[in-house]
């Protein structure tokens, strides 16, 4: 099977009521681990690139890395997905490298620090669906910044990101806004801001409705039962890989992520993507301090990037079965980006308001 549109995962998801977890990628051996998992699981792929990961990999290499994954599992779909193109520019490039999914976050400007007005967002996401679904490639917008609603202040990380105060309705998406805005934009899927951030340090305590809005998505899935909803920031920071950090001379202090059984409420609601990477550092991490400290004299890099396949590849196959995406690859039927892209022309996949 080859590189398949993002919309066709979706879709398939929504019909089954289960969610898939999207890996930010930057290297082989991440790539390894979320291929390994799915195979072992039967679960479809999204495979996520930020603009840092793109830089830091480089184009051709990345690219190479993800085709390479499509050959050596073609019984697994998978999306090659931008993820928070800060402009345009970035999402044309992407498409231009063969992404099958882009996601045009005009919820900050182009320098991707500063929060946008409404007007700009709908501006832009509107222009790169105009020209992504002409050719079968699937958008991702987002409407609200990510930020702590424990604090206030937003969250920058990989570049991206406001760092200063926020005030409570940025943090959160307005439902009726929601609705304007896949309207006016159609988008095939919505971020949306609830609380949730990037990073390991997400909350300083268990999360409770203060301070995650699972609510919100109840709240947007109801005036849009028919449009696929995202969460960002939605790694869970595994306790016992903070500690196996920390007894390998980590100094992660106390912190808490989004939890599984959390996620699964959104999902019950609409939420069809799930962005996940804190977790993975977290697992390679834990994984490299490990086999360092168990053996100091070892030069050889693969004696610690191994285990750090094993460990990933868990944490993936752990969300792939807590999400129920396991099962659903080989249920999902290949359709490609020319026909996803006469389907939009002829208004078949047209958000339902």
């Amino acid at each position: 099977m080859a590189l398949v549109p993002m919309r066709l995962m979706l879709d398939h998801a929504a019909e089954n009521e289960y969610g898939i977890p999207a890996y930010n990628v930057n290297n082989m051996e991440q790539i390894q681990a979320i291929m390994q998992a799915a195979n072992e699981t039967n679960s479809p792929v999204i495979l996520q690139a930020s603009r840092g990961a793109r830089k830091y990999a480089g184009e051709n290499f990345l690219r190479h890395l993800i085709l390479a994954a499509v050959e050596t599992y073609p019984h697994i779909p998978i999306a090659m997905h931008q993820d928070h193109g800060n402009a345009p520019s970035t999402c044309y490039s992407a498409m231009r490298q063969g992404f099958t999914s882009v996601m045009m976050d005009g919820s900050l400007e182009a320098d991707a620090k500063t929060p946008a007005s409404y007007e700009y967002n709908v501006e832009v996401t509107r222009e790169v669906v105009k020209v992504a679904h002409s050719i079968g490639v699937s958008v991702e917008g987002e409407l609200g910044c990510l930020g702590s609603l424990e604090t206030g202040m937003g969250e920058a990380e990989d570049g991206h990101g406001f760092e200063g105060k926020l005030s409570h309705d940025q943090l959160l998406t307005d439902p009726e806004q929601a609705v304007d805005f896949v309207e006016q934009t159609q988008v095939d899927a919505l971020a949306v801001a609830i609380g949730t951030s990037h990073g390991a340090y997400k909350f300083t305590r268990k999360p409770t409705g203060e301070i995650l809005a699972i609510s919100r998505i109840e709240e947007i899935h109801r005036r849009l039962p028919n449009t696929h909803l995202v969460m960002h920031g939605s790694s869970s920071v595994p306790q016992d890989l903070i500690e196996l950090i920390n007894k390998y001379g980590g100094t992660i202090p106390e912190t808490y992520g989004v939890p599984v059984e959390e996620i699964q409420k959104g999902i019950k609601c609409g939420v069809r993507k799930v962005n996940i990477d804190t977790d993975n550092r977290l697992a390679i991490t834990a994984a490299v301090r490990e086999a360092l400290a168990q053996n100091t004299k070892e030069f050889d890099p693969r004696h610690f990037l191994k285990p750090s396949i094993q460990y990933m590849q868990k944490v993936c196959s752990d969300r792939y079965q807590s999400f129920g995406t396991a099962g659903n690859a080989s249920k999902i039927k290949q359709v490609s980006l020319d026909d996803f892209a006469a389907k939009y022309a002829k208004g078949e996949l047209s958000p339902t308001i």
